[in-house]
């Protein structure tokens, strides 16, 4: 509610002779005029608002579809009616932004509703940064049940983008929930799918299933890493910087 302050002073004050006809003085008047200055004061409802969303600004129309879907996310007949009237309907980059907000807030079964569209639309270009990103905020929240939901999905991809950041950021991501197995299962994908490792893909495959205690493992992946760099081994003491790829929204 605003907040009103009035003060109100007489700014001026003005004498008008009018004249007659006759040359005389006619009646003379004096006019007062108020000027009256408002203060106004408001209250900062940003302050109250809880941020909606890192990166590119959310459309209305992807506003709305995230809210309905976070109102009906109970009951299953009212979910799909939101899939159908609000998300379906929107254009890519709206609902590529649904699916970052909703990851955004760890409303990771909605997202992976929503995922699951995406998947359908005749546009969709399966990325790995999307998966290392979505795997990465499922298993921080304990829902490993959908973390292999969406590596089967990833392995069923017809037409993976080469992303080699985007396999390194998968790797460190799946051995840090203790999933070195799966770990090596994207490996062999990555090398299958015709993305190069590089020397960050065997640094963080290597040391991750070291730390592990996988020694096995880590002996097989050095034979690789010696068929792409030679017998040295050195790039291995080399500091290895964050492994999180944010996937870009587009």
């Amino acid at each position: 509610m605003s907040l009103c302050t009035l003060w109100s002073s007489l700014a001026s004050s003005r004498t008008l002779e009018l004249k007659g006809t006759g040359g005389g003085s006619g009646k003379v008047e004096r006019l007062n005029r108020a000027t009256f200055t408002f203060t106004v004061s408001m209250r900062d409802r940003s302050q109250n608002r809880k941020q909606l969303q890192r990166g590119r600004s959310l459309s209305i129309e992807a506003i709305q579809a995230v809210q309905s879907l976070k109102r009906a996310k109970r009951d299953e007949a009212s979910l799909e009616r939101v899939f159908e009237s609000k998300v379906r309907r929107l254009l890519k980059l709206d609902m590529m932004a649904v699916l970052q907000q909703l990851l955004y807030q760890n409303e990771c079964l909605l997202a992976l509703k929503v995922f699951e569209d995406v998947r359908k639309e005749y546009w969709h270009k399966p990325k790995v940064s999307l998966y290392a990103e979505m795997i990465r905020v499922f298993g921080s929240n304990m829902l490993f049940e959908q973390v292999q939901l969406l590596l089967c999905y990833l392995k069923k991809e017809p037409a993976l983008e080469v992303e080699t950041e985007g396999f390194n950021a998968l790797f460190g991501t799946l051995i840090s929930f203790d999933m070195t197995g799966s770990a090596m299962e994207c490996f062999h994908l990555m090398k299958t799918s015709g993305c190069e490792p590089n020397k960050s893909s065997f640094r963080i495959l290597i040391k991750g299933l070291e730390s592990k205690g996988e020694l096995d493992l880590s002996a097989t992946v050095k034979l690789d890493a010696k068929k792409y760099f030679g017998e040295s081994m050195e790039f291995l003491e080399e500091e290895e910087e964050d492994l999180t790829v944010g996937y870009k929204y587009k």
